[in-house]
C-alpha cells in the first residue's frame, strides 16, 4: 500500500499519538558498539553518527544529550513524495514557539517535542487535524 499524498488528507487522518518514555539525541562514532533493539532511530552524518534512544539508555551508556524530547507519531500512512506535511506541522507548532525536530519513516511521520511542549503539542495537532478540511 502506498502512502497518502494529499495534504488535506493526510492533515485530517493524521492521528497524532503522544508515544511513552523519554528520549534524547546523541552522537557516536563508527566504532561504538550498541545493540540494535536500543536504537529508535538513527542517522549517519558525516562527522559522526546520530542516535535516538530513550534517556534511561543514554544515561546507562553515559552518552551526552541536549535536552529531553517526548515523541508524538502522525498515525496516517504518509507518502515519503507527500509535499507539506511538514511545513504544516512545524507551521503550527511555531506559532506556539514550539520547537520540532521531525523524522520521516516509511510509514509515519515521528516529530520530537521539547518534553514540556508534548501536551501542548498534541493538542495544537489535533485542533490542525479537525480544522483541516
Amino acid at each position: 500500500m502506498s502512502g497518502i499524498k494529499e495534504l488535506s488528507h493526510l492533515l485530517s487522518e493524521m492521528r497524532p499519538k503522544l508515544n511513552e518514555g523519554r528520549y534524547v539525541f546523541t552522537k557516536v562514532d563508527a566504532s561504538f558498539q550498541i545493540h540494535f533493539t536500543d536504537i529508535l532511530a538513527l542517522f549517519k552524518e558525516e562527522e559522526n553518527t546520530t542516535l535516538v534512544l530513550k534517556k534511561e539508555k543514554a544515561d546507562t551508556l553515559d552518552l551526552p544529550y541536549e535536552g529531553v524530547f517526548s515523541w508524538i507519531t502522525l498515525s496516517v500512512h504518509s507518502s515519503l513524495e507527500a509535499i507539506g506535511l511538514t511545513a504544516a506541522v512545524s507551521k503550527a507548532l511555531t506559532k506556539h514557539k514550539i520547537s520540532c525536530n521531525v523524522v520521516a519513516a516509511y510509514y509515519h511521520d515521528h516529530i520530537f517535542i521539547a518534553e514540556n511542549d508534548a501536551k501542548k503539542a498534541i493538542t495544537i495537532l489535533k485542533n490542525l487535524s479537525l480544522n483541516a478540511n
